[in-house]
């Protein structure tokens, strides 16, 4: 599966941001997604993640409440919703995938297999 991130910019703070992640090449509702980023000198984390039905999903305790993962397997699209930003959140972000199954999406990006481009997400004070 090829996955392409958009939806990145540059927003004030407490201003908001919709990713989008579409997949192409592979039976999308058959991968588990997560969203990650990777802030400048920092390792990469994983944000969110969505099953493969869109029932169970993952926050990363700094964004719960703010942001909401979402998916529409019939448009092959997973949606990242950023409320509320701070500039921590400034990153290069992913969306990622993987086919194996897993009851609640994995928080490791080692689990996922494929990976988009980055989309720069800038926000200012």
């Amino acid at each position: 599966v090829q996955l392409q991130a958009s939806g990145g910019g540059s927003v004030q703070a407490e201003g908001s941001l919709r990713l989008s992640c579409a997949a192409s090449g592979g039976t999308f509702s058959a991968y588990t997604m997560g969203w990650f980023r990777q802030a400048l000198g920092k390792e990469r984390e994983i944000v969110a993640g969505i099953s493969r039905s869109g029932g169970s999903t993952y926050y990363e305790d700094s964004v719960k409440g703010r942001f909401t993962i979402s998916r529409d397997n019939a448009k092959n699209t997973v949606y990242l919703q950023m409320n509320s930003l701070k500039p921590e959140g400034t990153a290069v972000y992913y969306c990622a995938g993987t086919r194996n199954i897993w009851f609640s999406p994995p928080r490791g990006s080692s689990n996922y297999d494929y990976w988009g481009r980055e989309t720069q997400v800038t926000v200012s004070s």
